[in-house]
């Protein structure tokens, strides 16, 4: 294991989400509709989740040059997913602000589910692997809920404006 690209990884992987934190942040600020706020403050403190755990990670390998063996929960849980319902789809307009967050936010979640991926397959460490595997697991979560929002968007602006061919 190279030291010093375990710690700029995981010195990346903190930036990383912390951008998240301040994009969901932002949106949540921003947004008008309260269901919406609430959705985008979950997905922030989510996102200060994972900034917790790579930061305990990023100080225990900085003193001892091995990753910490934490107890993972093996089901990822998003607390996004409760308030996920079609309440929050309708509120949402799919040419809107958020929508177009949410379109920013895939392409957030896709950067992070690749960093972690990349870093699980490469890892000869066996805590270091699980850890980014898991990691990744919840970024793709992330990234599942909010695809299929944006698909549900888009398929209701087509059914809106008379894009379906039949």
């Amino acid at each position: 294991m190279n030291q010093n690209r375990t710690l700029e990884i995981l010195k990346t992987a903190i930036l990383l989400e912390r951008r998240g934190k301040a994009f969901y942040s932002t949106v949540a600020f921003q947004a008008q509709d309260p269901d919406v706020k609430t959705f985008f403050k979950s997905m922030a403190e989510e996102e200060d989740e994972h900034i917790k755990f790579l930061t305990e990670q990023f100080s225990h390998f900085t003193k001892t040059h091995e990753f910490k063996k934490i107890s993972l929960n093996p089901e990822v849980e998003n607390t996004s997913d409760k308030i996920l319902s079609k309440r929050l789809k309708v509120k949402i307009s799919a040419a809107s602000f958020e929508a177009s967050a949410i379109a920013a936010a895939i392409d957030f979640e896709t950067r992070a589910v690749k960093v972690y991926s990349q870093q699980a397959e490469n890892a000869t460490d066996p805590e270091e692997k699980k850890f980014y595997k898991w990691l990744a697991e919840w970024e793709m979560g992330h990234h599942q809920i909010l695809h299929e929002l944006d698909e549900d968007l888009k398929h209701r602006i087509w059914n809106d404006n008379d894009f379906w061919p039949f």
